[in-house]
């Protein structure tokens, strides 16, 4: 019996799409069999609805805990919180400490606005761009929600964000006439932001650091050049790499700076809370425009970001999970090799992640699901490590990988067919409508 998939059938009837967020619907990683809902959650251990207990070597709450699930020092000011009271006619000084604490880790900014969840900072961060610089276009590269001055891209141009995360986004919904007010660019690719500079009358550049590669030696510098020469605000996105490779942005391996930054899911393991950081010059033009949400001045959220960033100073656990994040990528390697099958790897080491290459290889995405949900991992073809995941953990997860690898080898060599090792719909690779 799953409980899970009933309760999930029930939602997709009553909730559009089923559930919040796109990367945790159950289609997209074992449609008709995933637990889908979660009783309980401790370290990098999640029990379903069921009572089954699993190890997560997954996406960890879609790389929201760093520090596993339900640490002990953050819960307990957590509840504090809770005993003492998370709302109230006053203002939170929480929220001061905490912008006071990102300022001294980013020296170059001066100011902060929070939000509780990143698609929000980044249309925050937009809207202050916008009324700073005086412009309207933005040139984007990478991921940054669902908001309509994100999802206009694809209006007239269905393959706009392709390239950029998710493939197949319709901006059904998105006015039309915010048409051509936001245009992509590749990483990497100087020469086509170059041109859209100067071509366009951009006002913002928003990019991510990094996601799936590294920059090109002297990219980002040229970036910022580029944006300096031309009186456009720039910012980098960290709501997904902040955290992951140092004490706060991924860019302070580069030696560039923006004039804002975004931060997010890491920076109150689990706890709702994402900010804004930037310059005084951009960030004051906040003044000149509304942007106010009452769910911004709860108490929890700024208050669990200070003690995770508390234990972030006191433990470095970015250099355990890039290490890690390394060996893993290292192993997946290994294990391929051995089993003659071709792999291509990608993400920084703290959220790697490997594709078969291979036409069926969506198919083999769920086989592995399939097996490894059998032996009581939640696993997929990436992996967003955790201080939880101990070398041993980790270790056994990959014995267990390479034995699906082995019956993969199996479909590659046509000694069995996959279609007969499927027990449910192939998962999906990126937007559908699923009701």
């Amino acid at each position: 019996m799953n409980k899970g998939q009933n309760l999930y059938k029930k939602a997709k009837k009553i909730i559009p799409g089923g559930t919040m967020l796109l990367s945790k619907r159950p289609e997209m990683f074992l449609p008709e069999k995933w637990p889908s809902y979660y009783s309980k959650a401790q370290e990098c251990y999640v029990w379903d609805l069921d009572g089954n207990k699993y190890t997560d070597v997954s996406i960890m709450g879609i790389g929201t805990n760093i520090l596993g699930y339900g640490n002990k020092e953050i819960d307990e000011v957590v509840s504090n919180v809770v005993k003492t009271g998370n709302m109230s006619t006053f203002n939170c000084p929480e929220e001061v400490y905490l912008a006071e604490k990102l300022i001294e880790i980013n020296p170059w900014a001066d100011m902060v606005r929070f939000a509780r969840s990143g698609g929000e900072a980044n249309a925050i961060a937009i809207r202050i761009a916008r009324a700073a610089s005086g412009k309207d276009k933005v040139a984007i590269c990478g991921y940054h929600g669902w908001h309509d001055w994100y999802l206009s891209t694809n209006l007239g141009n269905d393959e706009g964000l392709d390239q950029h995360l998710l493939p197949g986004l319709n901006p059904v919904g998105v006015p039309n006439h915010l048409k051509g007010s936001t245009l992509p660019f590749l990483y990497n690719d100087y020469e086509e932001l170059e041109n859209l500079v100067k071509n366009h009358d951009i006002g913002v550049i928003k990019m991510e650091v990094q996601r799936n590669q590294s920059p090109k030696e002297g990219y980002l510098q040229k970036v910022r050049k580029l944006a300096d020469d031309n009186n456009i605000v720039l910012i980098f996105d960290e709501c997904t790499s902040g955290f992951r490779e140092t004490y706060g942005p991924i860019f302070k391996k580069y030696g560039v700076e923006p004039d804002m930054t975004v931060f997010g899911k890491t920076i109150a393991n689990g706890y709702a809370l994402t900010a804004v950081v930037g310059k005084r010059a951009v960030m004051e033009a906040a003044q000149n425009t509304f942007i106010s949400s009452t769910f911004w001045t709860e108490r929890i959220g700024p208050s669990a970001a200070l003690k995770t960033l508390e234990v972030f100073e006191r433990e470095k656990p970015w250099e355990y999970i890039t290490e890690l994040g390394g060996y893993i990528t290292k192993k997946w390697k290994e294990i391929a090799d051995n089993t003659n099958l071709k792999i291509n790897t990608f993400g920084i080491p703290a959220l790697t992640g490997f594709s078969f290459a291979s036409e069926d290889a969506l198919k083999y995405k769920t086989f592995i699901t399939q097996e490894l949900l059998k032996k009581g991992y939640l696993a997929s073809t990436v992996l967003y490590s955790c201080t939880a995941h101990t070398i041993p953990i980790i270790d056994l997860y990959l014995e267990e990988l390479h034995t699906v690898f082995l019956t993969i080898e199996k479909c590659e060599n046509e000694n069995l067919r996959i279609d007969d090792l499927l027990e449910s719909p192939v998962c999906h690779g990126g937007f559908k409508r699923l009701n």
